[in-house]
């Protein structure tokens, strides 16, 4: 693991044990992200494993609305079997200002919702609100700082491999991480990619029209 990343380990760890067994910490390597889970404590809340990828980056942190100084704080999603966690994400940067891994906080709330519904059930009529994650609203200097990142974590998807070497399935197998990872919802990564992998906008959409059809399929 690399040394920056390893000294967010005892952090990871208190954060744990002061919030107790429903508080997850996830720390990511973002320098792999098809592989970029490396370390998690409390992991029963989401299931994470050492080896998997990032599931939110982009569309819970990177465009969420309240996404500033390299964090999101209290956003919200829900685990496969239903759970609403509560999700907090820092990233993480190395001495030259790459964005170099993440560190990811869940909560799962169900213990917490139970006993507000146990409180709002002794007061009839009282409102409640979850809040939702709602897509950032342009501004110029947001928007080149997400996409400076997007383009960080295209690089590494693609590695170092000569573009010309790679073979087609090769190219779509990237290209279908990075749809399913939510990447080409941020503006101008199309472009981007068809740069990086040395082919055409319109083979990119082809691609990736062909990755749906598939999943549509499945």
């Amino acid at each position: 693991m690399n040394i920056i990343l390893q000294q967010y380990i005892p952090v990871a760890e208190v954060i744990a044990k002061t919030f107790g067994h429903d508080c997850e910490v996830v720390l990511h390597d973002l320098t792999v992200p098809q592989s970029s889970v490396v370390y998690t404590i409390n992991n029963h809340v989401t299931g994470r494993q050492v080896g998997q990828s990032f599931d939110h980056l982009v569309t819970e942190v990177l465009l969420s609305h309240n996404f500033t100084n390299d964090f999101s704080a209290n956003y919200y999603f829900h685990s496969d079997d239903g759970r609403l966690i509560k999700s907090s994400t820092l990233l993480i940067r190395d001495q030259e200002k790459k964005v170099l891994g993440a560190l990811c906080i869940n909560i799962d709330t169900t213990r917490i919702t139970e006993n507000i519904n146990w409180l709002t059930s002794l007061i009839p009529d009282h409102p409640t609100h979850l809040p939702n994650s709602i897509y950032k609203q342009e501004d110029t200097n947001t928007m080149e700082h997400i996409q400076e990142i997007a383009n960080e974590l295209i690089e590494r998807i693609i590695g170092n491999k000569p573009v010309e070497k790679l073979r087609r399935d090769e190219k779509v197998e990237m290209i279908r991480f990075m749809e399913q990872k939510g990447i080409f919802l941020i503006r101008g990564t199309i472009e981007t990619v068809a740069e990086k992998l040395n082919i055409s906008k319109v083979t990119v959409y082809s691609y990736i029209d062909e990755i749906k059809g598939k999943n549509n399929k499945g």
